[in-house]
């Protein structure tokens, strides 16, 4: 079976299943391109015997096949460019495809129960799962959507995608939007269930930006080694209110010698410069 490749990846490759497969601007065509000179019904293609044939329908701009143009029933074949217009379209048949060699296929998805168990598929690029003949995993099961889910790998990892199906997706029991896949995750879409197959790959969660951080306060020193230290190194007084005393208890004393004053202006001498020591004595300390 032959399948269309658009060359400038515009959509998904086309299954070529229908007997009478049509193409133009016209919406009533099985592939309708609104692109500049393409007609309204401007080519179709006959499946007839396993075999595919493309006629022009009288379009002005004509149908080229590997740049030559074409009129009526011209065979096709795989790895032929079919051109209409500006729209370019490559012919394949995967089934004749050459295998790639099993280093190079890292991803699989085998079908546990449901439709084709037992059938492993290996995944490249994007595929996209469901009903729909131009889904790559097509699978017939009334539960799905016709564009159920994609399957898509990015630098070697592996996601599944719901695409707004209306049973959704499940990895491992758990309903899913979008998840990266894992050796031996089981997916379930409608009554399908795939199994994972591929190699372990460490992906790097993303940092939870509300999680609180903690963080270590400084140190400070324990009341006991403070105290301790305290006790080791006895107060001494202080210097200068030492000093101030000893000045005032000095003026006390000399004070009744000063000749020419009397023992009552001696007294409130002495008193006062009593006072004025104990002032500075109390301000230094």
């Amino acid at each position: 079976m032959l399948k269309l490749h658009f060359k400038d990846s515009r959509q998904a490759p086309i299954w070529l299943v229908e007997e009478r497969f049509t193409v133009g601007q016209d919406r009533r065509n099985n592939l309708v391109l609104a692109d500049s000179g393409i007609h309204g019904f401007h080519a179709e293609i006959r499946q007839e015997n396993g075999l595919y044939y493309v006629s022009d329908c009288d379009s002005a701009s004509g149908t080229f096949v590997n740049d030559e143009r074409v009129s009526h029933r011209y065979q096709l074949r795989s790895d032929d460019t079919l051109r209409l217009g500006e729209v370019e379209l490559q012919l394949s048949d995967p089934a004749k495809a050459k295998p790639r060699s099993e280093g190079g296929q890292r991803w699989f998805l085998q079908v546990l129960k449901g439709e084709n168990e037992g059938k492993k598929y290996h995944v490249s690029g994007s595929m996209t799962f469901g009903r729909s003949v131009k889904c790559e995993l097509c699978f017939s099961d009334a539960e799905l959507s016709r564009r159920h889910c994609e399957f898509f790998l990015k630098d070697d990892v592996l996601e599944v995608k719901d695409l707004a199906s209306a049973n959704g997706v499940q990895v491992n029991g758990e309903k899913a939007n979008t998840r990266v896949l894992q050796p031996g995750d089981q997916v379930r879409m409608g009554s399908v269930l795939l199994l994972v197959i591929g190699p372990k790959v460490e992906v790097q969660q993303a940092e939870d930006e509300d999680a609180t951080l903690f963080m270590r306060a400084v140190d400070l020193p324990k009341p006991a080694a403070s105290k301790s230290l305290n006790a080791a190194q006895p107060a001494t007084a202080n210097p200068l209110r030492a000093a101030a005393q000893a000045s005032a208890a000095h003026v006390v004393a000399a004070a009744p010698s000063r000749p020419g004053l009397s023992p009552l202006q001696a007294g409130l001498l002495a008193l006062a410069a009593f006072a004025a020591g104990l002032l500075v004595a109390s301000l230094l300390f």
